[in-house]
């Protein structure tokens, strides 16, 4: 699980994001992001029902995202807050492609340290 001081909850700072914001497509997922004055980046995860009608399904799809960016929270650049679109791709894509998208998505938005 994410700290909570790495969580996106307001409603205000999703639409900062997506109304400011940067965006970068991935094959299995979207990247909207946005520089802050904190010291430390948020991160927001939406999964629509167009990805599945099945809340179980939407929920792993989540807990996958939440623990690839707990893994790779340490190499993300801090001041950003990141929300993460998620697209039907992903529900055929292992974990580990999962984090390697990630990787390589942050990478091409220079948000990496």
């Amino acid at each position: 699980m994410l700290p909570k001081i790495n969580r996106l909850t307001k409603k205000e700072d999703f639409a900062a994001v997506k109304k400011e914001g940067g965006k970068i497509q991935g094959s299995t997922f979207g990247l909207l992001f946005r520089q802050t004055a904190n010291h430390f980046s948020r991160f927001g995860f939406v999964f629509s029902k167009k990805l599945s009608k099945r809340a179980t399904v939407r929920n792993r799809v989540k807990r996958l995202f939440r623990e690839a960016v707990r893994k790779l929270l340490p190499r993300i650049k801090p001041g950003y807050d990141l929300i993460i679109l998620g697209k039907k791709e992903v529900l055929e894509r292992p974990y580990s492609e999962v984090v390697l998208e990630m990787e390589r998505i942050l990478k091409k938005g220079d948000l990496f340290q």
